[in-house]
């Protein structure tokens, strides 16, 4: 099997869709031309050092302990006593993929020569993510400032051979993966462990990792919503691109023309165009532009967030080498994170509740005309009925998860840290919620299949016939009752997998990632 191309990291100009592919498992290395910076800021700390300047986190204590100056001879136990003492994380590991992103995410910064790391300690990170070396890193812990530090530090930790690393599937100490793979614990210069641990590349991860999953998330729920469509016989004409221009929303425009061609050359669409008593239908159905173009429009903006935090440099203090200051200042501090994060989390949320909606509109045959339940006889049948209530209690889940976190602020290290952004809260649930609202999308997409099914004689369009056909491969019409678990697992496949976005291919979906 043919290995995949390695990504080249440029430092500050790495796009979302090279990320996205880190995210998806793709090798990624430094570009080596990167190399020099690193070493002229690494060489800039030495020169500092050499002047006896105090600088906080280099030959001082940290924190509320800035102030005590630390001798020449324990300016390396300070850095390993930093990474020991903030690894201090709890709860359960943070998944193998974030972890990876967040290390590429580290490398990047790192590589732009302006946090006094030595050339082999980034070479070392570097080595561990072309090797599969990740470090097993506690989920709880980081307040979003200064930075993710006990994320971070689990990281660093594992670079000093302390903790665990996951290799080759197993989980083992830090030391012993580290020796397997033919490397060497780090031993931490000046500035080196504080460099390490300070950032916001653990909220950064998962919140990258939560926006590209959003973004399958919102396309699989344009299909399903045509598809609900087309079983509730309902209308295009609140597509019509006119009527979206006169809005001005470049997003609901966008929505609005994906909604129109998923369903154009329907013939289910074409058998009610004259004598329908209906004037309009449920909100449901004819708002589905406004409301997934205006969770489109927030997916992008915080996409455009998270863009540039990628990118930065978020560790203190900063060397800036062509001068041989170290500047501190605030750039750990994740406002812009835990704002993004919110966002997306708001899109999730709102993209989720519109699809239990069109469901409970299917399974109720006063609105969708269509038999109560979707079962060809009810009563004896209770059909669609319970997955319904699922989705309904999934999406009040995560109504409840969608509460702001960037509101939320404590004060920590005996109030020197006296405002944070708590944006890994914000950023950590997201892929919780994107995984409830990719259920809700696949019980939908199961019970518009089984409502287009009513309509037997007629034809939808072409990219949604191609959707029941991929959807009655795998899960056959409900004409009784039966153990509903395997079905809803089994449609849960083809969205997660992107199969459903891909049988309809034909028509080009929006993207969150176009950010320009």
């Amino acid at each position: 099997m043919e290995r995949p191309m390695t990504l080249v990291l440029k430092p500050g100009e790495v796009s979302l869709r090279d990320w996205k592919a880190i995210w998806r498992g793709a090798p990624a290395a430094l570009d080596p031309a990167a190399e020099s910076a690193v070493a002229a800021s690494a060489a800039a700390v030495e020169a500092i050092l050499a002047r006896g300047e105090p600088v906080y986190g280099v030959n001082t204590g940290f924190g509320k302990l800035a102030t005590i100056r630390i001798e020449a001879a324990d300016l390396g136990r300070l850095q390993r006593n930093i990474v020991l003492s903030h690894a201090a994380g709890v709860g359960p590991a943070t998944p193998v993929a974030v972890v990876r992103l967040m290390m590429a995410l580290k490398l990047a910064s790192l590589g732009q020569g302006a946090s006094g790391v030595a050339p082999a300690t980034v070479g070392l990170l570097q080595a561990m993510l072309q090797k599969g070396l990740t470090p097993v890193i506690p989920a709880q812990g980081s307040v979003g400032a200064s930075g993710d530090l006990a994320p971070l530090a689990h990281l660093a930790a594992a670079m000093i051979g302390v903790g665990h690393i996951v290799f080759d599937g197993a989980v083992s100490p830090a030391e012993e993966a580290l020796a397997r793979a033919g490397l060497a614990p780090l031993e931490l210069g000046p500035k080196e462990g504080l460099a390490l641990l300070n950032g916001t590349q653990f909220s950064t991860a998962y919140a990258l990792a939560a926006l590209f999953e959003a973004e399958a998330l919102f396309q699989a729920a344009l299909v399903t919503g045509a598809l609900s469509t087309e079983a509730a016989k309902g209308s295009d004409t609140p597509f019509d691109h006119r009527i979206h221009v006169l809005r001005r929303h470049q997003t609901q425009i966008e929505t609005a023309d994906a909604l129109r061609a998923l369903m154009a050359g329907s013939a289910i669409r074409a058998s009610h165009l004259e004598g329908d008593e209906r004037v309009q239908d449920p909100y449901c159905l004819r708002c589905q532009p406004q409301v997934m173009g205006a969770a489109l429009k927030v997916l992008r903006q915080a996409a455009e967030t998270l863009a540039v935090e990628a990118n930065g440099v978020t560790d203190n203090p900063l060397i800036f080498a062509e001068t041989g200051e170290a500047l501190s200042g605030g750039n750990f501090h994740a406002e812009p994170v835990a704002f993004a994060a919110d966002m997306i989390a708001l899109a999730i949320c709102e993209i989720g509740s519109l699809a239990e909606r069109r469901i409970a509109m299917l399974v109720d045959p006063a609105l969708s005309g269509l038999p109560a339940f979707l079962t060809p006889r009810p009563g004896l049948n209770s059909g669609f009925m319970i997955p319904q209530v699922t989705a309904a209690a999934l999406v009040s889940e995560n109504k409840q998860k969608a509460y702001p976190a960037s509101v939320d602020s404590i004060p920590t290290s005996a109030n020197q840290e006296d405002h944070v952004s708590m944006a890994a809260h914000a950023a950590r649930r997201l892929l919780e919620m994107t995984a409830n609202a990719r259920t809700v999308v696949a019980i939908e997409l199961l019970a518009a299949a089984q409502g287009c099914d009513f309509h037997a004689s007629l034809a939808s369009s072409p990219p949604l016939e191609a959707v029941r056909r991929l959807v009655r491969a795998h899960v056959p019409a409900l004409e009784e009752d039966r153990h509903f678990h395997p079905d809803i697992a089994a449609a849960l496949d083809l969205v997660t997998r992107g199969e459903l976005v891909e049988a309809a291919g034909s028509v080009a979906l929006p993207e969150a990632l176009d950010v320009g």
